[in-house]
């Protein structure tokens, strides 16, 4: 701590950041200096070349120093300091790097710069041999169009060629040679081209060395694997083949296929090498022979070809820089170490990684074949773990059946041959298994003859030949292979039966892919790709041989590497757990290892105790920055040194040297290192106010935490994970979950530690620590490991675990005391255990003190300071939180082991916590027996009444308590209120009352809240609430209650009781959802009832009151029923309409009418569709019961009386052909009785008749022919139908009563008005809100409409014309929305008009009833209204108008001003007519017109011949043939504003105004309306005429009506007869002696008249 307060002193007042320090490599005496020159700006990145280097600046300027021949001024090839590239000015530099003898740049915006040596078009100009000033490259992928410019994230420079990583996460390449990855012959590059080969995939980053590339690449995700492949994808021969011989078979995967690397005669005759058969030792004693061959550490070989990472998880098991074989099963080659050099190397080099050995040799004990490994299974997404994961295994296994007990595989793969390394090469390049076996070779426990074959097989390519072990195969999912010796092996088939068998448990502790961690932080899961030359090895597939496109090193796959450095003509890998692999060339010992062979990836040996965390390559050597103690980073240097220097170290061999540690510390804290050449560089950061110290503290130690997990996880949890009977199943779940939640932490804190070592490079700003962004990720990943192990803990912890994991555990416990920095020997091993998994809490405190650290070095008022405070007091909350769960679950363990027996299996949960108990009697019931022991626990979820040997759980949710009054009882006592108990607590003392009303309110209060009681981050502090809500949302399942016992209730609640909006099921399917009101049913609500015989279900909507369908709702039954309309008490009550079937089944029908109890009763209408019939009448009990009427498709019409649904007693019935019968019925159509039957000409029989009518009629009675007699009084008189049918005003009585009820009347009339608006006020309120969750019932004009309703019409005053207006407009609204009382009255009063008219009811007969049913409607509507409005004056009323008249207008008929006597004006009137036709009449328009026209066919088909055959004359002749005056016949007209002559042949052009005005009445509705058509037309004649005349003039009928006649022929209006009738019969009385009256007799005169023109 000294150096650091020293340096920090030092530091006062000088740059803190970034300061440049250089020194020459392989030298360690002389003290890094200052780079000469340098004006002392922080910098952020440096790069070195062979001779010069290139600094990248804060703000983002670009110097170069060293010798730049390249540039173009003398003075600049050798400058004296640092000189500004000034072609970069304006651009911000934010990543610079080197090749041999050129650089690169990276601006802001992604765009490319190089300059420098370009001989090879490493710079991407062409035929330039240099490049002097940094130029722009131009990047587009050619793929898009137009072409897009793509933007570049990193650079990484060779001798001869650049790699560029874009945005998109794709590599581009230009320059000269096979290291581009591109597949050309053409060189050099200058346009730069994408790497396909990797296209697709995401590269994470790239290096270049001297003439290789490197490439980190994201695993694929487990779900993009892809199935083997059956065939090459390149020369589509078989990958896998299989020659059957007499005694055996032989499988050879041996296809090798060469793609694009030319080869040497040497290479080539390696295909056809011959066959190494290796030493043997036998081994297993069941008669097989196993060949001691090295393990293939996790390796996958040639048939296992599963792209992505998940193939090897057990990276941290048997990690690939040394498989130590030397325990149990190698003892006979482990005593025979061959050269005392190597056996004390092997000890040296044992202590320098003794972590790591340990951690190999523990997984190394494994390959047993007799005992299969556990947690090297890997679950295959296509393939599950019972069969097998390679194609060639199951070949075996099927020959293996095939040919018997005895089974040969010759196992063939081409050691290192090339075509072996691009086996599959568009599916997934990867190892064979004998290039596997010597790639991972450690130099212990080998001989000397074994070194030699493996060196002599990976220089020349052998390839050997071995057996698959089959067990091992399908026992671990193709995770690994072991070799048996031999052609011949005997395979038993107890064996095979083991190969084939389900395995119980697989469990993998690779967390899934987390895509939030993954989006925010460096994947850990990543793969190594290299290509280029690889002469030295520096490729690391195990050869010397080139690569022209990209290759996957497996050996690294499940390494976790997050960085890749290359020098000249060697590779480094930095992984997550602070390791570094190395390979390629070691001449100088720069890989910081002297393993063999170097050509595949092994462990660097650097520090025995520390971490790497940031390594550089140079030419021939490698720099490596190691935490320590104190978290200054210490150097240690690798590789080429000066003679002088070299004596003082260690010798090793090959005359290189072991890694050195440069004693620098006083220079500050080293963030960055670059090797070059002949110099290195380090970029250092003065520790001033200690937060670069911190940063360091916290990054170290997040490094070391990760290491530490890793640890836990790969040797404790795995092997005991693998275990066989581990113990119970809830156990084995609980620690399953512990384990994969650790998995996940611990991914998540290999990701920080990553992240936090890059952070270190960069600018340091606080504010950019991923624990301050995104807090929430790592708060979340504690609380959800936290909630699992006390899970685990609270139902026993480790002691549940079977025997064999004890004994596991115990035999482990120096491991356990180890990994949890437990030192005291004589601690328990469960003590052991829970300090060892509570460890991620402790680490939270040390996250809060960290940040603390930082915050100092900040003013207290500065936006960081707060941030890093805030974020300290958090962590350090969450710690303290966690803890006391920890205390919580240690408390429950504690409560379980003293709690009775019997009760704690079916109370005991794993997320159960208890609270507080009443063992010692402070609690008591009230009225309980004297004998009886009630014993109440409180747990987080629940409050547990115990009995003798029964106990009761209430569930907090549903569980309401509240302190009983002092002054009600004298007794401390606490209400308790359940859904289906209400219960008094006794407490001993008010302390103790204080106490459970406090814990059980908290408990609630939790329980409501959700799992944790810790506020959100970033939310604040929340307060504690001191009561929990009264009104609260939970579930419940009944369990008393005769109606809804087993019924669960999800959904709001009050004091105990549903109420508000919940949903209800029933175990027999049964389900109500809508609102609830205490307790039942009650508002709008959906039930559903199964119906198990029809397999269908009952389905009602609608309104509940009090547990019962009550109001408006729709009934759908199994049956296929439905029944809309409304309900009382479970039973169909009040009006409604019945649909029996589809148009199609058996019987459809349909009722529309009253219901009482459930029946049909009052007036109905019966629609049999089967049959064609249509009843309209009264009901009673279901049946047709009094005077009703029957019509027929077939034109048969009866009205009279009915009896249990016959036709019984009086009545009328009319056939089609105006037959009549009256008299007496005694069944449907069946005369019976004394009656009279009319002929059509008059002609009539009276007597007695009997038998059905259409099918013979007996008749006993006197035949009479009235034109026979003279006298008038003895003819029949004409029949006038409706008699015998039901009266208008009885008609739907209960439509009318149910909106009187609405509006709160009992009866009729009889109510409050204020007491209706405010029934209607609600109504719509409670409308709006239920239709509130489905917007679509409700149009835009709809909701505006219920805005507008919401205002009454307020009268104070006299009564006026404005104020008559104010309430139509009023009634306007409110009959458009069906949520108004009276909007819903019109349209249900629609609905039964078109259900009585339209169909069957469409006729003739049935006008008159139509149109008495309107008035009545009329009648009984404005009797609502003048309720409503009370100052509504009585029908027939006049208004006074309140303005006075508007400008006096001439009278159509006297051309003087108008006197208004003799006619009133129709807005003064007030009549129902007036007021509401106009909202009613143009929704019953269709159907009532309908009738009009039926009955008035006959006629109306005369007056339109004689329409047709007038209008063919011209218009000349038509006014002189109708006798109009010829002064009044238009002599000219105008046409565009031309005035033309009218011809003896002009047609349609004369009074054409009038007769459009006229056709517009067949588009009006309400007779008022027709009535104003008609006087326009009028009008626009009187207008045409006095165009003509231009004077004024008197209309007298004689003139008037020919032209009008004249008009209303010409306007061809189809139906005139049935307009004139519906006038006729709905206009307002009053206006028939006014000039609306006068003008619509002239109107009707006309229509009479053309029918008799036909006779002139």
């Amino acid at each position: 701590m000294d150096s650091k307060k020293r340096s920090s002193a030092e530091a006062e007042g000088s740059k803190e950041r970034g300061l440049v320090h250089i020194w020459q490599a392989g030298s360690f005496s002389i003290t890094p200096e200052r780079l000469a020159g340098w004006g002392g700006k922080t910098v952020v990145q440096a790069a070195l070349g062979v001779k010069h280097g290139v600094l990248l600046t804060e703000d983002g300027e670009v110097y170069s120093f060293g010798s730049l021949p390249w540039k173009s001024e003398p003075v600049e090839v050798c400058p004296a300091s640092p000189v500004l590239e000034n072609a970069l000015a304006g651009h911000h530099v934010v990543t610079v790097a080197t090749g041999s003898f050129h650089s690169g740049a990276v601006t802001e915006g992604g765009a490319v710069y190089m300059w420098g040596e370009n001989s090879a078009g490493q710079c991407a100009v062409a035929n330039q041999q240099h490049v002097p000033e940094p130029s722009p490259v131009s990047i587009s992928d050619s793929e898009t169009s137009p072409l897009m410019a793509v933007r570049i994230l990193q650079l990484a420079c060779g001798e001869e060629h650049t790699l560029a990583l874009s945005i998109s996460r794709e590599i581009w390449a230009w320059g000269t040679g096979c290291q581009l990855g591109l597949i050309t012959t053409t060189f050099p590059v200058t346009k730069p081209q994408k790497v396909e080969h990797l296209a697709g995939r995401v590269v994470l980053q790239v290096a270049c060395g001297a003439f290789h590339s490197l490439a980190l690449v994201q695993c694929l995700p487990s779900q993009d694997l892809k199935p083997v492949p059956e065939r090459c994808s390149q020369c589509s021969q078989l990958l896998i083949t299989m020659t059957d011989k007499e005694d055996h078979v032989i499988i050879s995967d041996s296809h090798c296929c060469p793609l694009g690397v030319t080869l040497t005669e040497a290479q080539a005759e390696s295909r056809t090498s011959t066959v190494i058969s290796p030493s043997t030792e036998p081994l297993d004693s069941q008669g097989g022979v196993f060949e001691n061959t090295v393990v293939e550490a996790g390796l996958p070989t040639a048939p296992d070809l599963h792209m992505g990472c998940s193939q090897i998880t057990s990276g941290d098991a048997i990690s690939c820089q040394q498989n130590v074989l030397g325990t149990a099963e190698v003892g006979s080659e482990r005593g025979a170490l061959p050269c005392p050099d190597t056996q004390a190397l092997h000890e040296h080099l044992e202590e320098l990684s003794d972590h790591s050995v340990r951690e190999d040799s523990e997984s190394c004990e494994k390959p047993v074949p007799s005992q299969p490994l556990e947690e090297e299974a890997v679950p295959n997404p296509h393939s599950p773990p019972t069969t097998s994961t390679s194609a060639l295994n199951s070949l075996v296994v099927s020959c293996a059946s095939a040919v018997g007990v005895r089974v040969a595989a010759t196992y063939e793969a081409g050691a290192l041959s090339l075509k072996k390394v691009m086996n599959f090469y568009s599916t997934a390049p990867c190892e064979t298994g004998a290039q596997a076996s010597s790639s991972c070779i450690g130099p212990e426990g080998l001989k000397d003859s074994r070194e030699e074959q493996v060196k002599q097989e990976s220089m020349q390519g052998k390839k050997s030949s071995s057996l698959v072990d089959i067990r091992e195969e399908e026992s671990e999912g193709g995770s690994r292979r072991l070799s048996l010796p031999g052609l011949l092996s005997q395979v038993s088939p107890r064996l095979l039966r083991k190969a084939a068998r389900v395995k119980t448990r697989t469990v993998v502790l690779t967390p899934t892919y987390s895509g939030e961690a993954d989006a925010l932080l460096p994947s850990l899961r990543t793969e190594v790709w290299t290509w280029g030359k690889g002469k030295e090895g520096q490729l690391g597939h195990g050869d010397v041989l080139p690569r022209l496109q990209p290759l996957c090193v497996k050996c690294l796959d499940g390494k976790e590497v997050i960085h890749l450095e290359a020098g000249g003509y060697h590779s480094m890998a930095l992984t997550a757990k602070s390791q570094v692999y190395s390979w390629g060339s070691n001449t100088f010992g720069q890989l910081g290892h002297f393993d063999f062979p170097t050509t595949v990836p092994r462990l660097a040996k650097i520090s025995s105790e520390r971490g790497v965390w940031s390594v550089a390559a140079g030419q021939d050597y490698s720099l490596f920055l190691v935490d320590t103690e104190d978290f200054q980073p210490a150097l240690y240097y690798s590789g080429r040194q000066d003679p002088a220097e070299g004596d003082s170290l260690p010798g090793s061999p090959g005359g290189a040297r072991a890694p050195v540690l440069l004693s620098w510390s006083k220079l500050g804290y080293i963030s960055r290192v670059a090797a070059g050449k002949d110099s290195c560089l380090a970029l250092v950061d003065k520790n001033i106010m200690g937060y670069i110290a911190s940063l360091h503290e916290l990054a170290a130690s997040e490094r070391r935490f990760y290491s530490k997990l890793s640890g836990v996880k790969s040797q404790l949890l795995r092997p005991l994970l693998s275990i066989e009977n581990l113990g119970p199943v809830t156990a084995v779940q609980l620690l399953q979950e512990v384990a994969s939640q650790l998995s996940k932490l611990c991914y998540l804190t290999g990701q920080h530690g990553a992240s936090l070592s890059s952070f270190l490079q960069g600018t340091k700003e606080a504010g950019n620590l991923v624990i301050l962004k995104h807090a929430s990720l790592f708060l979340d990943s504690h609380t959800e490991y936290c909630t699992s192990i006390t899970n685990f803990l609270v139902m026993g912890g480790f002691q549940l675990l079977a025997k064999p994991a004890i004994d596991f555990l115990n035999k482990n416990q120096e491991l356990l005391q180890d990994l949890s920095d437990v030192n005291d020997e004589n601690t328990q091993l469960m003590e052991i255990l829970n300090t060892l998994f509570f460890l991620p809490i402790r680490r939270l405190h040390n996250y809060a003190k960290v940040l603390l650290k930082l915050a100092t070095c900040f003013e207290v008022t500065s936006p960081e300071y707060q941030k890093l405070q805030d974020s300290s007091s958090y962590y350090e909350s969450l710690a303290v939180h966690l803890s006391r769960k920890r205390k919580e679950a240690e408390n429950t363990l504690g409560f379980w082991k003293t709690f009775p027996g019997k009760m704690t299996d079916s109370l005991r949960k794993p997320d159960r916590r208890l609270l507080c108990e009443s063992s010692n009697r402070a609690l008591s019931l009230q009225h309980a027996g004297r004998f009886s022991v009630n014993w109440f626990i409180l747990f987080n979820d629940a409050l547990v009444h115990a009995q003798f040997s029964t106990h009761h759980v209430f569930p907090l949710a549903t569980l309401w308590v509240e302190p009983l009054s002092e002054e009600a009882s004298s007794v401390n006592g606490l209400k308790v209120t359940t859904p289906e108990e209400q219960f008094t607590l006794l407490s001993s003392t008010p302390q103790e009352k204080t106490k459970w009303l406090r814990a059980i309110s908290q408990a609630v209060d939790q329980a409501l809240r959700g799992t944790s009681d810790l506020p959100a981050y970033g939310s604040g502090s929340s307060v504690q609430r001191q009561e929990p809500p009264i009104s609260r949302s939970a579930k419940y399942t009944f369990y008393k209650d005769p109606r809804l016992k087993d019924a669960t209730y999800s959904g709001r609640w009050f004091s105990g009781k549903p109420h508000g909006r919940g949903v209800l099921k029933w175990p027999d399917g049964r389900i109500y959802s809508g609102m609830f009101r205490n307790g039942l049913e009650d508002g709008y609500g959906e039930y559903r009832i199964p119906n198990k015989s029809l397999n269908k279900e009952d389905h009602y909507v609608g309104n509940w009151k009090e547990g019962k369908m009550c109001g408006q709702g729709v009934y759908s039954y199994a049956s296929g029923e439905v029944f809309e309309g409304c309900f009382q008490d479970n039973m169909r009550h009040g009006h409604g309409l019945l649909r029996s079937g589809k148009l199609t089944s058996s019987s459809p029908s349909m009722f529309i009418g009253q219901w009482a109890m459930d029946k049909k009763v009052g007036y109905g209408v019966f629609d049999d569709i089967t049959r064609g019939e249509k009843y309209m009448g009264m009901w009673q009990d279901d049946v047709c019961h009094g005077n009703g009427v029957v019509v027929t498709q077939f034109g048969l019409y009866y009205e009279g009386n009915f009896h249990l649904n016959k036709m019984m007693g009086n009545g009328v019935l009319l056939s089609e052909d105006d037959t009549i019968y009256e008299g007496e019925f005694s069944d449907d159509w069946t005369l019976s009785g004394k009656g009279t039957l009319t002929m059509l000409n008059g002609d009539y029989i009276e007597g007695y008749f009997s038998g059905e009518w259409g099918s013979g009629i007996k008749i006993t009675g006197t035949y009479f022919k009235p034109s026979l007699y003279d006298s008038d009084k003895d003819r029949p008189k004409i029949l006038k139908l409706g008699n015998l049918a039901v009266a208008a005003d009885e008609k739907w009585k209960a439509v009318f009563d149910e909106c009187w009820h609405q509006l709160g009347c009992e009866s009729p009339g009889q109510g409050d008005v204020w007491k209706a608006w405010d029934n209607i006020a609600v109504a719509l309120t409670t409308s709006r809100r239920q239709h509130r969750d489905s917007p679509e019932i409700l149009s835009r004009s709809q909701t505006q409409t219920l805005e507008s309703l919401e205002f009454i019409p307020q009268h104070v005053g006299a009564f006026s014309v404005e104020k008559y207006d104010d309430i139509k407009k009023y009634l306007i609204k409110a009959c458009d929305t069906p949520l108004h009382p009276l909007g819903r009255l019109v349209e249900t009063l629609v609905a039964v008009y078109r259900m009585t008219y339209v169909g069957v009811g469409a006729s003739r007969r049935l006008l008159q009833e139509a149109v008495k049913e309107i008035k009545s409607y009329l009648k009984r509507i404005f009797r609502l209204v003048r309720f409503l409005f009370p100052e509504l004056p009585e029908e027939g009323s006049t208004v006074p108008l309140s303005a006075p008249l508007p400008t006096e207008r001439k009278s159509f008929c006297t051309g003087k001003s108008d006197s208004r006597s003799e006619s009133p004006e129709p807005g003064c009137m007030v009549t129902s007519s007036g007021l509401l036709l106009p909202v009613l009449l143009p929704r019953l328009y269709p159907p009532l017109f309908m009738l009009y026209a039926l009955e008035h066919d006959r006629e109306e088909d005369i007056y339109w011949e004689c329409v047709l055959r007038l209008n063919k004359q011209p218009d000349v002749a038509l006014l002189g043939f109708l006798g109009v005056q010829r002064k009044f016949w238009p002599v000219t007209l105008s046409i565009l504003g031309e005035s033309k002559k009218i011809l003896p042949t002009t047609k349609d052009a004369c009074f054409a105004s009038a007769v459009e005005c006229l056709q517009q009445i067949s588009t009006t509705f309400t007779p008022s309306d027709k009535l104003k058509v008609i006087q326009q037309t009028f009008e626009e004649i009187s207008q045409s005429v006095l165009a003509s005349l231009r004077e004024d003039f008197l209309w007298s009928m004689d003139d008037l009506f020919p032209v009008f006649l004249y008009v209303v022929l010409r306007a061809r209006i189809r139906n005139l007869g049935s307009e004139v009738h519906l006038i006729e019969d709905l206009m307002d009385p009053y206006l028939q002696h006014g000039e609306q009256g006068i003008m619509f007799t002239t109107l009707k005169a006309c229509y009479y008249q053309i029918q008799r023109e036909k006779l002139n």
